[in-house]
């Protein structure tokens, strides 16, 4: 479950968060991504607009993380496992808040498993 901490800090966040996937090889892959939001209490969304090592990755197996700061700049982090949805409630929730003239592929779904302020684990 996503602290309330957390969920506070991600309405103060600065607008592009840090999507980190792995490759098979074990080779990180970190790219911005200014299309994402929380879902529900266990999972964030994020847009696939110009995936293309993160969708290999996805492909492949990986997990993700999301790195995020807020406006007075402290950071915050989610960690977890992934799925990725081309329809469905996913990317029904992706389609309605990304821009009408993002193409908007698919939608990342990062199942939390870890959080994090800064070092401090929250969950």
């Amino acid at each position: 479950m996503i602290p309330k901490e957390i969920l506070h800090a991600w309405q103060e966040r600065e607008k592009a968060v840090v999507l980190t996937t792995v490759s098979s090889e074990g080779m990180p892959n970190s790219i911005w991504a200014t299309c994402a939001d929380i879902y529900d209490e266990k999972t964030v969304v994020v847009a696939d607009n110009y995936f293309n090592k993160t969708k290999q990755n996805i492909q492949n197996g990986t997990l993700a993380s999301v790195l995020f700061l807020t406006k007075q700049r402290k950071s915050y982090q989610f960690k977890g496992t992934v799925s990725y949805h081309t329809e469905g409630p996913y990317f029904d929730f992706m389609k309605a808040f990304n821009p009408a003239q993002l193409p908007g592929h698919g939608a990342l779904a990062i199942h939390v498993q870890e959080a994090y302020s800064g070092a401090d684990k929250l969950i």
